[in-house]
């Protein structure tokens, strides 16, 4: 069993900054990637960013060069670090892992909670 546990969502204005983490516990084995997803209402849910247990990153068009993904392994925690907030990216952000949970090689996806940002002035 594992959990992820996102933190760091709230109001902020548009041009302002914040950061997102998630903290992956339980049985883990290993983690394969990690990565940020969002919903906004009556939106699907969509890949914001992602990066893999090697530190290789992929991020949506919408948010290169303005957000950046990075990981604690010993922590077995994703941060996602957002500047130059627009408003269109209000949404509820998820996080997401792919988490090898034995020596069996049973790779498995996990979502978190999800955690609200809103940018609005």
């Amino acid at each position: 069993q594992v959990q992820l546990v996102e933190s760091g969502g709230g109001l902020v204005q548009p041009g302002g900054s914040l950061t997102l983490s998630c903290v992956a516990s339980g049985t883990i084995f290993s983690i394969v990637a990690m990565g940020w997803y969002r919903q906004a209402p009556g939106k699907e849910r969509d890949l914001v960013a992602t990066i893999t247990s090697g530190g290789i990153t992929n991020y949506a068009d919408s948010v290169k060069g303005r957000f950046t993904i990075s990981r604690d392994n010993a922590k077995n925690t994703v941060y996602l670090q957002m500047n130059s907030l627009k408003p269109e990216d209000t949404a509820v952000y998820y996080c997401n892992a792919l988490i090898t949970i034995s020596i069996f090689h049973e790779d498995v996806t996990y979502w978190g909670q999800g955690t609200q940002v809103t940018v609005s002035s």
